[in-house]
Parts: C-alpha cells; structure tokens; sequence
C-alpha cells in the first residue's frame, strides 16, 4: 500500500509541480522566476470535537477548504500536525495545483521535545517519529520547510535550556534529509515573542560553526499589532531593527491580534508587505482558519462540516487582494552574518553551545530509512533510554530544565493570556505523566523494530537491592 501511495506521489508530483522554494540571503525566491516569495498565508488546524485531526488526510475536507484558501488569495498554510501514517497525497496535489505551499511542524503533541524533560525527551523512538514525517512529505515540491519546534522556549522560567536539543533536532533534520537524498527543505523554529528571549533564542538558533545546527529560517508568532495600531506604535519598527542584518529569512508564524473590537480588520496587512518590512521580513500567516474556543477564526465549521465565513475572513481576504508585495528584491540583504551565540546565565538564557550527540540507536535510520510509521498513538516524551551513548551524552548535553510546563502555543503580547487552541493541543512540547519504570530500559527503538519485523529478544535480570527485573530487547 505504502509503495502504490509513493508511485503515485510520484506521478502527480511529475505532472503538477510547484516551483521549489529556496534561501538566498534572508529571503525565500521563487526557483523558476527567480523572484522574492512573500509568505501570504494562514495557520490551518481545524479541530474535531476539541481535539486534533490530520484533516491533510481526509479528502473531504481538504478539498472543501482548499477553495476558501483560493478565495483568500494565499499561497502558504501552516499545519501543526500531522499523522505521519496516513495518505496525504490527494490534499499535497490539491495545494500544488491551487499554488498553496506547506510550513508543517513536523512535532505532534506525542512526539515532541518537553520542556520541563527536553533530555528524556530527545530519543531514538521521537527522531523516528520526526524522520517519518520527513519521509512523508519530503518529496512534495510544495513543502516550504519544517519547523523543528513551536514555542519550546517561552516565558516560564528555565525553559531555555531545552533551546539545545531543538537545536539538536534542527541538526538531525537536515544530516537525515541528506543521508536520504532528500532535496534540502528548509529547517526552521518558530519562537514565542517573548521580550525577556525572543532575540536570544534568534541568535541561538543561527549560531555556531555547525552549519546543519542553524536554522534556514526564523518564525515569530507575533500578536503585538492590535486594532488599528501603526508602524511605530506596534512596535514592527523596532522588530526590523532588531532583527536587521539575520542572516536567514524571518517570518510571522503567526500573527491577528483579537483584543480589540469584534472582528480584525488586519490593517498590519499593509505593513508586513511593504519596503519598510521588506529587507528584513518575508510576510507571515495569519492565526487561524477555523473558529476554536479563542476566537481567532476566521470560518466557523459546524458539527456537519459546513463552513461559513466570518467577518475576519472578508476583511483579511480584502486586504491581501489590495496589497501588493514590494518590487523588485524588496531590499533583501544578500550577505547577512551569523549571530553570536548568546552568553549563559542562570535565570537569563540556559542553552549553551554543546549540543547533544543523537542517540546511538537512531543512526539505522540514516542507513536504512525511518521505518514504517508509527502516527500519532505512541508518546515518545519518556524515552529515556540508557544506550551505550548515555554517558557521552551527559557530558555533552546541557542540564534538562527543571520547571513544570504546559502544552502552550501563546504569544507574549497583548493576547498573551489568550493561547491558541489549535497549537496548544497539537505542535508546543506537551508535558506528560511520570516517566517512572522506563529508565533503565537498554533497547534498540520501539517503533523501528516493529517497522522492520526484527523478533523480541526477552532477557531477565536482577537489578539493584529491590531486585529489580529489567527487560533487554
């Protein structure tokens, strides 16, 4: 079934492909014009009942919202999560077609880098999962990127330190897509803007010697323009200072402010696409498509599936119709420096440059592919495995932070209290229950196991004054 689905991607891919998106500088380009790509675009992750869905994967809905997209005149959605084992390619074809591209979060709720546990969390069974999704969607020429992570480090204290292994993720990304023969989708993060770090978790993920530990590309998830603010008063004048001179392309991962008024009228629209955001900013998508318990819908879906638009939809819609990029290279910078790598200090910015090795039992993958997917069912967050690396790892990897955390997609803004509902459930590091009776395990990955049929090998012995019996697959 697996072979007969990527034939087919294969054949629909030959037959309706999408300019691939490429860096040059901080800017993204159209591959066959050769001309500056704006990212004009929305978050779309309608939820079922409250949770999360793969609606990329249900036919019905893709093609029903795909002609919503159409009328909006975007060219980008941003997904949060997707289940890796399912068939996506009706809906990548239907986007091509309609000249719509893909940012995913190539994360779920289940696999995820925690916060409160980010070295437990880092294993060979969450690399699975992750290099799954890339085997997924890789070859789809409308994939603008991946994001590594959404909003891991945040305004709660000691979440920094996890900063080092997402930038271990962004790392195993690309060696992956390259030890595949994947073409080179970008890898990007999408932060949290959080005054007391935004700038340093900018700098951090674009630093260093290690070319495959820097991101491509830099998302903010930003909520300060509300109502009908100005260049100035939002504080976007003093983003594009602060950011002059990145070296790769930055965006809005998210961006509408809710707070003011009844609906949004999405003045910034007219901002984010002109020459005073342009050198340093590559436009950005809108949160969200779908009406949740926030209200930052702009389509409210009834329990039948029937869509209806809302206000923010006819005003955002009007806008990006009446707004035209910038001409030419919009003053992009063609040769932008690497950033320093911020200090450590307690309490401040906990990530240091040393980054984790991958775990030992995750370089089969590079070899012999990620397996057969495993989707969304298993939870990967309590792995921690003692493999023959575990000792190299403590000296190389930061101190895992300490502090409790939920699963939060907010934005330090005036919404700030207001989290989005779709992000929360299914792309930020999701804290989970008691890791207790997994440590100690020493096994090769669950999940490629079971892909690749190798039988259970069951040994017992006795561990410890308790007398403990510990499995060794």
């Amino acid at each position: 079934m697996k072979l007969a689905t990527c034939l087919l991607a294969i054949a629909s891919l030959a037959s309706a492909a999408s300019p691939v998106i490429t860096i040059s500088g901080n800017a993204f380009w159209n591959s066959d014009t050769e001309e500056r790509f704006y990212i004009r675009g929305i978050d779309y992750q309608p939820l079922q009942n409250g949770s999360t869905i793969d609606n990329l994967a249900d036919a019905e809905t893709c093609e029903r919202d795909i002609e919503y997209f159409k009328e909006l005149g975007i060219n980008t959605i941003r997904v949060y999560s997707i289940d890796n084992s399912q068939d996506h390619n009706h809906c990548m074809k239907l986007l091509d077609e309609a000249g719509i591209y893909l940012l995913l979060d190539v994360n779920t709720a289940e696999a995820s880098i925690s916060r409160s546990e980010p070295k437990c969390s880092y294993n060979a069974d969450y690399l699975q999962a992750i290099f799954s999704t890339v085997d997924e969607f890789a070859n789809y020429t409308n994939v603008l990127g991946f994001f590594a992570g959404n909003e891991v480090i945040n305004d709660q204290e000691n979440t920094t330190a996890a900063a080092t292994y997402v930038k271990a993720v962004v790392r195993d990304l690309k060696r992956y897509m390259r030890a595949r023969d994947y073409r080179a989708v970008p890898v990007g993060y999408s932060a949290a803007d959080v005054s007391s770090n935004v700038y340093e978790t900018a700098a951090y993920f674009n630093c260093g010697d290690d070319e495959d530990a820097r991101i491509d590309m830099f998302g903010v998830n930003d909520y300060s323009w509300c109502g009908s603010s100005s260049f100035t008063t939002s504080g976007y004048s003093q983003k594009v200072k602060n950011y002059a001179g990145y070296s790769v392309p930055i965006f809005f991962s998210e961006y509408g402010c809710n707070t003011v008024g009844d609906s949004r009228a999405f003045s910034e629209v007219g901002t984010i696409y002109s020459e005073r955001m342009s050198s340093v900013f590559s436009g950005g998508l809108v949160y969200e498509y779908s009406e949740e318990a926030n209200h930052y819908g702009l389509v409210e879906i009834d329990e039948n599936g029937n869509v209806t638009t809302l206000a923010d939809f006819d005003h955002l819609r009007d806008m990006l119709n009446s707004t035209s990029n910038p001409e030419g290279d919009g003053g992009y910078t063609a040769n932008g420096t690497i950033s320093e790598c911020p200090e450590v200090e307690d309490g401040v910015w906990e990530a240091d440059t040393s980054l984790p090795e991958m775990p030992s039992a995750a370089s089969v993958y590079f070899s012999s592919g990620a397996g057969e997917p495993q989707g969304t069912g298993s939870n990967t967050q309590w792995g921690c495995y003692n493999d023959d690396d575990d000792d190299d790892d403590d000296e190389s990897s930061s101190n895992s932070s300490s502090s409790s955390s939920s699963s939060s997609s907010s934005s330090s803004s005036d919404s700030d209290s207001e989290t989005s509902s779709a992000a929360q459930t299914a792309s930020s590091s999701a804290s989970s229950s008691s890791s207790s009776g997994i440590a100690g395990v020493v096994r090769a990955p669950v999940f490629y196991k079971a892909a690749v049929g190798l039988d259970a090998l069951f040994a017992s012995s006795i561990v410890g004054i308790f007398g403990l019996v510990v499995l060794l697959v």
